[in-house]
């Protein structure tokens, strides 16, 4: 089935969650790159456990409830001035370098594309126009909408009902396996930008295109359509 659409995840597939890592280090020698880890594991789970139990805060609430407990298991002392640094940090992450050019060659391409991430809206407005992006997207819905995080099936709803289309007809891009996963349950094809070159989990989910950089997007996506062409 040719790709209509492309719903892409934000953070650490547009954003890069552990460039703050750098900033880290200055409050933090020799600890930034295990902090900026840290807290983002504990960010997901924490968004995945208040879905659970339906106990729904704004994204921005958790990734600053993430931070704290980061800091603590670390040992880390979080003063006022590191943890508005950093949290003011994460409201405007680096965009991985390749990231820019690859979107706009899949816009000049035609191709329709939106953002659909957990960050609640003022973080998404945010980091789109400080990585440049405006413009690219037509869409930038946020799981706020629903109250509910990714990989609950509402979230990942939020992309059919806005762009109109059935998930077999959009390609969800994410660097998560376990966004892959909920995607891949949900109906979407997925593409799995795995930059780390981790293994998939093990869920029984085989993602419809993998690659290490988003640059290698627009070759999947113009091969997806010279297979629906044959058929």
């Amino acid at each position: 089935m040719t790709v209509r659409a492309i719903l892409f995840d934000a953070y650490g597939t547009l954003f890069d969650v552990y460039s703050i890592g750098a900033l880290a280090e200055r409050f933090y020698p020799g600890k930034g790159a295990l902090l900026a880890e840290l807290w983002r594991d504990k960010q997901i789970q924490y968004s995945q456990l208040r879905t659970l139990c339906s106990t729904y805060k704004p994204f921005w609430e958790i990734t600053q409830d993430a931070l704290v407990f980061a800091c603590r298991k670390l040992g880390l002392e979080l003063d006022l001035e590191a943890q508005n640094t950093m949290m003011g940090q994460y409201a405007k992450l680096q965009a991985f370098p390749e990231n820019l050019a690859s979107l706009r060659q899949l816009k000049e391409g035609g191709m329709k594309m939106a953002i659909l991430s957990n960050g609640n809206p003022e973080m998404l407005a945010a980091a789109v126009q400080n990585a440049g992006m405006d413009g690219l997207f037509s869409h930038v819905l946020s799981a706020d909408a629903v109250r509910k995080f990714k990989t609950a099936p509402e979230a990942y709803q939020l992309g059919t009902d806005m762009l109109g289309m059935a998930a077999r007809d959009i390609l969800f891009v994410s660097s998560n396996g376990w966004d892959i996963c909920g995607a891949s349950w949900f109906g979407y094809k997925t593409f799995w930008v795995n930059r780390a070159g981790a293994p998939m989990e093990e869920l029984g989910v085989t993602p419809s295109g993998q690659a290490r950089l988003l640059s290698d997007l627009p070759a999947f996506i113009d091969a997806e359509a010279r297979r629906g062409a044959s058929r």
